[in-house]
Parts: C-alpha cells; sequence; structure tokens
C-alpha cells in the first residue's frame, strides 16, 4: 500500500513500524510535525510527550532505551544545542533498547536564529548520521535507524532539512513489528551506564571500535548509491541536494550518500577512480568536501562554486555549476508589482498590545525565541536583542548588572510561557540568587504559538489532548523568590503602560505576567472580546497615523482627494485609516491609540 506523506510524517511512520514505543519532542520548526503525527495516528502503541525543552525529551528517551525499548528523539538544529550534553555521552554508554536522534535543519532560517549545520555533531559525538532525500527513505531511513542502534550499541542521528521535512511524496507502508530486546532492569551494568571517569576510559575505547566496524559497514551500506553515466563528471551528494543536482544535471555520475558518517572512504576512492572530475554537492558547510579532500582526493568544484549559506534549489545549483554559461529558464514567476507581504503579529494579537507599551515607554528590549519576535519589525521595533532560549531573561540581567541602578527604568526582558518553561527558569533564579534588579515580561498565550499551537506544561493539556496539571507561573515565580509579581490584561493599554514602567523601575527583581490573552488561532480557549469589531469615522480621523504604529494588520491608509481632505473640524488632511471588518477582531487597542475619538466600537 502507498501513500503520500509529508517527510516528518513519514519519519513518525517509520518509527512506528520500527517498533518505537517511547517518543518525545520539543517543537521546533522543521521537526514538529513528528511528534503531532506519532501522538495523533499511533497513539495506541507509542507513549508520547512535549518535553519542557530538548534535553529533557533525549534524557526521556535515553531512560526508555535503558529499559529496553525502542525510543526516539525529535528536535530542530538548535534544540540539538540544548540536547548537546545527554547526547554527547550516551554516545558513551550506547543503548540497549534502539535509540534515534531526529534533527532537522533550516537553511535559509525559515524560522530559526541561525542555519547551523547539524552534520557536525556527528562526527564531534562519534555516532553514525542518515540522510533521507525524500518521503520514502525518511521512512526506511528511520526504521534502519533503530537498527543500526541496536546492532552497533549506538544512538543514531537522522538528519532531514526544511525541504525533505516538508515535502509530500509516495511512501509504500508497511506493518509495525515489535523489538525482541526485552524490557525491564534487571540487570545492572555500571560499567556500561555510569559515566564516572574510571568508566569513561573504557568507554572512550569501545566507542573508538564502533567507530572502526561503522566505517567498514558504510562501504557495504546499500542506501551509498553509484549512478554510472557520463565518467566525465562525478557528482558526491546527499540528502535534498540530490534531488536538486540530478534534476538539472541527470547525464552526470553520481554517489548518492545516505549514510555520511562516517563516511564510505573505500566506496568514495572507487568511485573517483571512475569517473574524471569530481564535483561536491551540499548545503550549507563543505562537510563532505573537507573530509574528501583530506583523503587526498582532488575536488574540481565544491564550495568554490556552491554557495556556503542559505537553501540550495535547482537554480542555483545549476547556475552555480554552468557560470557564465547559465540561461535562465524561461518559465519565470514574475513578483513585480506583487505588494509586500511582511511576516507580521495577527489581527488581535495580545503581543501588539504589549510591545505597543514598551515601545512608547523607550524600553531596550531583550526578546526571546517565539512569534513575538516578530515585534522587532516596523512599525513596533519593540524587540532589541534575540539570541536563544531563555537568553532574553539573561541578558536582562547582564545589562542590569552593568548599569546598575543607572539602568534602572531603560530595560526589560521579555519571553513567552512556553520558552519560559523552556529555558527561562534558571536565569530568573539567577537574578533572583545574585540580587539582580532586572524586569521579566512573561507572554501568557497558553500555547506554543510559533511552531502551531503545540501543547507545554502551562497549557494544563497533554500532546494527546489529555488534562493534567497546569503550571501557575506566579506560584512558579514566587517559588524562585521573586517578591514583586504582576498581573496585566495587555488590551489594557493604559494599565499595563502604567505597570510596565513602575516595575522597571524598581530596584529588585520582578516579574509581569500577561493574563487572559490566549493566541488568537488558539483551538481550545479564545478571548471573546467586548465589541465584534472596531470602525474608522472618517469625518473625525485627522490622518495622523498614529494607529498603524501598532501595525495591525486589520488597519490601512488610504488617500483622499481634495474634496475629502477636511475633517469635521476643519482640519486639513492627506489620508485616513481604514479597518477591515473581516480581519478585525475586535481587540480596541487602535481605539485606545486614537486621539480623536476617530476609531469606535461596530456593531454586530
Amino acid at each position: 500500500m502507498e501513500k503520500i506523506l509529508q517527510g516528518n510524517y513519514a519519519i513518525a511512520r517509520g518509527a512506528w513500524e520500527a517498533g518505537v514505543r517511547v517518543a518525545c519532542a520539543y517543537p521546533g520548526t522543521p521537526s514538529s510535525e513528528i511528534l503531532t503525527a506519532l501522538s495523533q495516528e499511533y497513539k495506541e502503541d507509542v507513549l508520547t510527550e512535549w518535553s519542557p525543552n530538548e534535553k529533557v525529551a533525549l534524557e526521556v528517551a535515553i531512560g526508555a532505551s535503558f529499559a529496553g525499548a525502542r525510543a526516539m528523539a525529535s528536535m530542530k538544529h538548535v534544540g540539538l544545542n540544548v540536547a548537546s550534553d545527554p547526547f554527547m555521552t550516551v554516545s558513551y554508554t550506547g543503548v540497549k533498547g534502539g535509540l534515534v536522534v531526529v534533527v532537522a535543519d533550516d537553511p535559509s532560517s525559515h524560522s530559526s536564529q541561525n542555519e547551523q549545520d547539524s552534520r557536525h555533531w556527528a562526527r564531534f559525538g562519534k555516532v553514525p548520521m542518515l540522510e533521507p532525500s525524500d518521503s520514502q527513505e525518511c521512512k526506511e531511513f528511520t526504521k534502519l535507524a533503530f537498527e543500526l542502534s541496536e546492532e552497533f550499541d549506538t544512538p543514531v542521528l537522522v538528519r532531514t532539512e526544511t525541504r525533505v521535512a516538508h515535502s509530500f511524496s509516495p511512501v509504500k507502508l508497511g506493518e509495525r513489528k515489535e523489538s525482541h530486546t526485552p524490557l525491564g532492569l534487571d540487570k545492572k551494568d555500571a560499567p556500561k551506564y555510569t559515566m564516572v571517569p574510571i568508566y569513561v576510559r573504557v568507554r572512550r575505547k569501545i566507542v573508538e571500535e564502533r567507530m572502526k566496524k561503522l566505517e567498514e559497514f558504510t562501504n557495504e551500506f546499500k542506501y551509498n548509491t553509484v549512478e554510472m553515466n557520463d565518467p566525465r563528471i562525478g557528482v558526491i551528494t546527499s540528502g535534498v541536494c540530490y534531488n536538486y543536482t540530478k534534476e538539472v544535471f541527470p547525464e552526470y555520475s553520481y554517489l548518492k550518500l545516505g549514510m555520511i558518517w562516517p563516511l564510505p572512504k573505500k566506496l568514495i576512492s572507487e568511485f573517483s577512480r571512475k569517473v574524471k572530475k569530481i564535483i561536491i554537492v551540499e548545503q550549507l558547510d563543505p562537510f563532505l568536501e573537507t573530509e574528501i579532500r583530506a583523503m587526498g582526493i582532488k575536488i574540481f568544484h565544491g564550495k568554490d562554486v556552491i554557495p556556503n549559506h542559505y537553501e540550495l534549489s535547482p537554480e542555483i545549483v545549476e547556475r552555480a555549476l554552468k557560470g557564465k554559461k547559465y540561461k535562465p529558464p524561461k518559465i519565470r514567476v514574475h513578483t513585480e508589482g506583487l505588494p509586500p507581504r511582511p511576516p507580521n503579529l495577527c489581527s488581535g494579537c495580545s503581543h501588539r498590545a504589549l510591545f505597543y507599551a514598551i515601545k512608547r515607554l523607550g524600553l531596550f528590549t531583550f526578546g526571546d525565541i517565539g512569534c513575538y519576535t516578530l515585534a522587532t519589525a516596523p512599525p513596533l521595533n519593540a524587540i532589541h536583542s534575540t539570541i536563544c532560549m531563555g537568553a532574553g531573561v539573561g541578558g536582562a540581567f547582564g545589562a542590569m548588572k552593568v548599569l546598575g541602578k543607572e539602568g534602572l527604568g531603560k530595560c526589560c526582558a521579555v519571553i513567552g510561557d512556553s520558552t519560559f518553561l523552556h529555558a527561562g527558569i534558571p536565569p530568573l533564579m539567577d537574578i533572583v540568587y545574585n540580587k539582580g534588579n532586572s524586569t521579566t515580561i512573561i507572554l501568557d498565550n497558553q500555547t506554543t504559538g510559533m511552531t502551531g499551537l503545540q501543547e507545554h506544561p502551562g497549557t494544563g493539556y497533554t500532546v494527546t489532548g489529555d488534562p493534567t496539571h497546569r503550571i501557575n507561573f506566579e506560584e512558579l515565580a514566587r517559588a524562585l523568590g521573586v517578591k514583586h509579581i504582576r498581573k496585566v490584561d495587555p488590551y489594557n493599554l493604559k494599565e499595563t503602560m502604567e505597570v510596565i514602567k513602575e516595575e522597571v523601575e524598581r530596584d529588585e527583581p520582578s516579574v509581569i505576567i500577561t493574563v487572559n490573552s490566549p493566541c488568537m488561532l488558539h483551538r481550545r480557549e479564545k478571548r471573546k472580546f467586548e465589541h465584534p469589531f472596531y470602525k474608522v469615522l472618517t469625518e473625525k480621523c485627522r490622518g495622523c497615523g498614529l494607529c498603524l504604529e501598532a501595525g495591525c494588520p486589520a488597519i490601512s491608509w488610504r488617500e483622499v482627494t481634495e474634496e475629502e481632505s477636511l475633517t469635521q473640524d476643519g482640519h486639513k488632511r492627506k489620508g485616513v485609516v481604514q479597518i477591515n471588518r473581516l480581519q478585525c477582531p475586535g481587540c480596541g487597542l487602535c481605539s485606545q491609540i486614537c486621539k480623536f475619538e476617530a476609531i469606535v466600537p461596530g456593531e454586530a
């Protein structure tokens, strides 16, 4: 039976067919759908969880593996940074039940703070890595990863990229096969699983022995395939880059690597002797190129022509390899005349009201990872630093360490509810412990908004929708030692500005929590505003543009004719604002901003 599957759903299918028992993740584009699929389609067989962060996700999966179950942790590329501590050590311990880590890279940073290349983790951690190129391989490679994990006593990395993770292609479905590894913790093997120095030194040698066995295996790995065509040009590539290159240069010979670490050196050497010139096509860093050059193999083209940043495409590969001979395709999508569509917060989003208040107060804002990072863009211009999850809280504290009392009233940290639980608790603890005086604003929109409305410990529901304990942010902050905790309804602009101003001027740690502000796209809870929409009284609008500074997609500008240029009270204007009733949810922020009472509630 065949089915069209997204790459991420194919990975979930492969894990299910492989008999996975436990799957953990923290949502992060482009990896989020993997756990979503497992929790929705295979929940009868697989125990799933949205973990507070990627480190916890991997640690839970490791525990399940040590108990004999096949387990998987999935995350985006920056998530593996968070999980790197247990990842680097479980390479030494090895596994009992198969353990697979899926890491999804994001070339061009479509939804990420960097575009790092996760292939380096395989070399750094001394573990094998598989890289699928389509949905069928996503399924097959995931199944293979569990088998390799148990055969070689190692965690296995499966690397995908945005295009593979989110593309759809046919997949041949198979049946679920349970692992034969017995479950239980009866056999205690401290020298294998307890990494104290005396055991580490022994396991270190085992890791090197394992890598030698894997190097022998990868030369015979059936998904490292050679396609001999024109022997004048041989391309060494992997993953989606194979698809790109094959599409524009079908006549070339190819060595397509399914296992990209350890490298099949024997196979690469044999292929290089069969072709006259070697070209290496890979996305982001010269990972393959560096290793193959170190083997003494001459490379005709690699990163000297293939870009080492941003996402590749068939067109980019063709232009890079043809150089001056390149001719653009005749059929092209014309973008001239299309209106610009910059990323923007949704109409009625509570984050817009909060950041408008911060902008009015003139604060330097240490931001964090989430859809609220869009507040850095015009016209809000209200986030001035974003590094990684949790860094905003620590960053504001660091700045206040330097500025001391002179910094009071000048900066704050803003962090989302899911991100706070992911990485914001330790830096807030640090502020209290080290007697800081910075203000942390927790934006509680009751979901993980940016990656698709996933649950987290602050929503009160598990990944399968079961009710569970819901973290109380006020109680948590108080337990950390914060004495000054305020709650604000961000849609009340005046009160929000007053509270923020008071707290950022306080010479002690403080926390502000937004309340009654669920995500506008929320499936379960949605705030009902007092009025269904707002409208503009055109005769009163002076065209000052102050309401446009909120950046609401429902509000637009219209130039007026000479006949319309005078307001009701005789003021000369060049234009007026208008509100799209279909887009306006009735939050009322624009009405609070307007100084001329020109924006009023509409009738249902």
